[in-house]
């Protein structure tokens, strides 16, 4: 039996950002995950400027940012038109990049155990968890980051109620111009011109020198288009997206095509002692929406730097300590508008309801005017920013009422 404060089961984002900021604050903490390498896996692949600022908070933040792809600015395009050329503070990451610079922030090689946990058992004052490299851990407390697994919850009696199944599929591949080095963008998020392509956006962003693509759209796990893709890549997306390759020039889809469906779901029962839940272990977020590691960072932000050391001070790890973080008004924040965010986004894209075609008509006169003013304002001679990834604005083909003025 190995004692410790706190095991963590599952070495994700979740858990091993945990692990490295309880070893920071030199708590005793223990990773069990069974693999030494977190293998590739489709889910974050880049961090904005807010996510930036709750990883600042974990002490985690500077090994990050230096295994991240800064792109420095971002062009706008929607319904087949570029609106803007804008600032950004998008730092690309592969997911298992992200989630193994983490893990090498836990220096203790005792900090981590190579195994899968098998079985568990709580009390209001020690956990006994079972690995199947048969050597037992008693803890203070168990940090459920285990993502998607629902084993070992389910012996405890946590559930999960599935609250929208197959709310989205994102797609991530590698995307590389035809005839030239680069693409003329730093970075690239392209909005949908119908409703019934049902996409939410595709965003292009660099990662150590290859232009990543994310593609997120609402569709059925079995319906044709995947196959189309597949098949033919480069032309199904333009003929989802017609003009793509005017803004971004002819193009080729390179490598394997990822996909990952995303049910959106929450947890219940989970308010008991000597166990808490982080993450997509708690409750899922759509990952169109961009949210997912807001939650994750702030989940292990609030638990690691305001709870846990309150808890390990007095005796016991009863419900009542648990259900303190479950009650976190930051925390119950983020996961609030993670939900509404989800929903909101897929009406916006997909909903042909009179409402949800003027929001649509509305964000892109925004963003059309938001464009005019930074590229009037350049001209003018004073930039919006500076630095040598600055960039003029607004090339392309005219707006709809740019044409009108032309006649």
């Amino acid at each position: 039996m190995r004692y410790t404060d706190i095991a963590i089961i599952g070495g994700g984002l979740a858990g091993s950002t945990a692990a490295a900021m309880l070893e920071r604050a030199g708590i005793p903490a223990i990773l069990i995950d069974p693999h030494r390498v977190y293998p590739p896996e489709l889910r974050c692949e880049k961090l904005d400027g807010r996510q930036v600022d709750i990883l600042r908070k974990t002490g985690l933040a500077e090994a990050v940012l230096r295994a991240a792809t800064w792109d420095g600015s971002v062009w706008i395009a929607r319904f087949g038109y570029l609106l803007d050329k804008k600032p950004s503070d998008q730092r690309g990451i592969l997911y298992d990049t992200l989630v193994n610079t983490m893990r090498a922030e836990i220096r203790s090689d005792a900090g981590i155990v190579h195994a899968k946990a098998t079985a568990i058992s709580t009390t209001r004052e020690r956990q006994k968890i079972a690995l199947s490299n048969g050597e037992e851990i008693s803890a203070r407390l168990v940090v459920l980051a285990n993502g998607l697994n629902i084993g070992l919850r389910h012996t405890l009696g946590i559930e999960r109620r599935v609250i929208s199944e197959c709310h989205s599929i994102t797609l991530g591949f590698d995307i590389a111009p035809l005839g030239r080095a680069k693409f003329d963008f730093p970075a690239l998020t392209w909005y949908p011109e119908r409703s019934r392509d049902r996409m939410a956006y595709l965003s292009l962003f660099p990662i150590d020198g290859t232009m990543r693509a994310n593609l997120m759209v609402y569709r059925a796990v079995d319906d044709p288009w995947f196959r189309q893709l597949r098949q033919t890549p480069e032309q199904a997306l333009l003929a989802m997206m017609p003009g793509l390759d005017r803004i971004a020039g002819s193009f080729k889809v390179t490598g394997q095509i990822r996909t990952r469906p995303a049910d959106l779901y929450v947890s219940s029962g989970h308010r008991r002692p000597g166990v808490v839940l982080v993450g997509d272990a708690f409750a899922t977020s759509c990952p169109a929406a961009g949210t997912g590691t807001n939650k994750v960072f702030t989940d292990v932000e609030r638990l690691c730097n305001h709870y846990i050391p309150a808890w390990l001070s007095t005796e016991g790890m009863g419900e009542d300590k648990i259900a303190a973080f479950y009650g976190d008004p930051v925390k119950t924040a983020c996961d609030a508008w993670s939900t509404a965010k989800a929903f909101h986004l897929r009406s916006l894209s997909t909903d042909n309801g009179v409402s949800w075609r003027a929001r649509r008509w509305a964000r892109f006169i925004v963003r059309a005017g938001e464009g005019a003013l930074r590229q009037l304002s350049d001209e003018a001679g004073a930039p919006q920013y500076h630095g040598a990834n600055a960039t003029r604005i607004l090339s392309g083909p005219a707006l709809p009422w740019q044409h009108e003025r032309k006649r």
